[in-house]
């Protein structure tokens, strides 16, 4: 991680870690990098949002500084993610930016950049960015007055991407009911309607956006509220995505949760079955759980563990051809359909395969044996400082002991928010918990 940048571009609190004139900079720099990398005179940018109340400042302070530094703008508004990144490939934009903080509050925003061919930034470009943005004295470098870019908007953008999607997958839903949580998010307004105009009976919740309730107590990290309502509707299962859409949980017929692991699994079984695993090969990071990698092995895939961050999948993902790969947040990549997580894409898929198989979601997920896992996320002020200290780093030796090789433990910083990831898994759930539990309390003591 760079000194802005981290594992999902920029991310920080909207009202004092990013004022305008840093994101004015940022654009600027953003463009001027561009420009040395692409033979095009003007090159053409599209900017895309999530639902949260400061997305309108942070975008036009983006669109200034990115037009100042000589690059067309095209605003895609509010639309997920995902569908930034393929209208980036389909608009054959030289590259785009979306404002959006995924899964965290909406007192927090975020920008990150996708390169023309739809993937993210590499980590070499961002530290180029980041070089320029420090370089800026009172003095910056605009671009020529005849060479100033404009900024345009672009109109249902977000439909588009949903009519690319349906393009993509057309599967058959008839006689499902689903429960559909958009997080109040930038899935808000195509989600619905994309899975009823495909046959299916839609209850939809958290898909009224004001601003402030984006990721408030719904959507892919609040799955109670779901929960409850798939019961109350006796649907035949829920959805849930994140802020941005590129992530996708599940919850089965009675209500319970089925996570980024395990929709990995039912996916990546259902491609081995129609010879569509290429590579043989389903691509993970450290956080997947056991269980996972254990009906992996019994299918005969090889599993490729990565670090944290879909980034990182994706990378592993282009070396060896693999079709699939995930997080077990929910970030879900399928190489046949778009270059980053897609929470849409992957729910059409799962629908597919539910209605294929014509079982109910909670069979599908017994595909995979979770082991138990227990993860808590103290708040630190200093993400690294506790590799330094000796009482932390002494907790942590006696407790991989503790495990004995019956489990695991990994501790690691958020790449994209002030906490710590203590996280461990094995057979025995009550040592698992006090291991974990301990460290964090440590850490927080020290750290926070």
């Amino acid at each position: 991680m760079g000194k802005y940048f981290g594992t999902d571009g920029i991310r920080g609190r909207a009202s004092s870690q990013f004022p305008p004139l840093f994101v004015f900079k940022l654009g600027l720099a953003a463009a001027e990098v561009l420009r040395k990398d692409t033979s095009s005179r003007r090159p053409r940018l599209l900017i895309g949002k999530d639902t949260r109340i400061s997305g309108d400042f942070l975008e036009s302070a983006l669109a200034a500084g990115m037009a100042a530094g000589g690059c067309d703008i095209i605003l895609l508004g509010v639309i997920p993610t995902p569908g930034v990144a393929a209208l980036t490939r389909l608009l054959e934009a030289d590259a785009a930016a979306v404002i959006s903080a995924s899964h965290n509050p909406y007192y927090d925003n975020g920008i990150k950049f996708f390169m023309g061919n739809g993937y993210k930034l590499p980590d070499e470009v961002e530290d180029k960015i980041e070089r320029l943005i420090d370089s800026y004295g009172e003095l910056l470098p605009f671009a020529d007055d005849d060479d100033l870019g404009h900024v345009d908007s672009y109109q249902n953008a977000a439909g588009e991407y949903a009519a690319w999607l349906q393009e993509a997958q057309s599967p058959d839903l008839r006689g499902l009911k689903i429960v559909v949580d958009t997080a109040n998010g930038a899935a808000s307004a195509i989600a619905g309607p994309l899975f009823e105009s495909l046959g299916a009976a839609v209850v939809c919740m958290a898909n009224e956006p004001d601003g402030c309730n984006i990721n408030l107590d719904c959507g892919s990290t609040h799955l109670e509220g779901l929960s409850q309502r798939v019961v109350a509707e006796r649907a035949d299962l829920g959805l849930a995505f994140d802020g941005d859409a590129d992530r996708l949980l599940a919850v089965d017929e009675q209500g319970l949760e089925v996570d980024g692991d395990h929709l990995l699994a039912i996916l990546a079984t259902d491609m081995k079955r129609k010879g569509e695993l290429t590579a043989n090969e389903l691509v993970v990071t450290q956080m997947s759980n056991m269980g996972l990698k254990l009906a992996m092995e019994r299918l005969g895939v090889q599993v490729a563990e990565t670090k944290v961050g879909d980034r990182y999948v994706l990378e592993r993902m282009l070396e060896s051809g693999a079709a699939i790969g995930g997080e077990q947040s929910g970030h879900i990549i399928l190489s046949r359909y778009n270059t980053t997580g897609d929470g849409l894409a992957a729910a059409l898929r799962l629908l597919t395969v539910v209605q294929e198989q014509n079982q109910p979601l909670s069979q599908l997920a017994q595909t995979m044996r979770k082991m138990p896992q227990h993860m808590v996320n103290p708040v630190v002020k200093d993400k690294e400082s506790w590799r330094n200290d000796a009482e932390i780093m002494d907790l942590i030796a006696r407790s991989e002991q503790r495990l004995a090789g019956r489990g695991r433990l990994l501790v690691r910083p958020s790449g994209t928010e002030p906490k710590i990831r203590v996280m461990a898994e094995g057979e025995d759930a009550a040592l698992i918990e006090d291991i974990v539990e301990e460290i964090a309390a440590l850490i927080s003591k020290k750290m926070g």
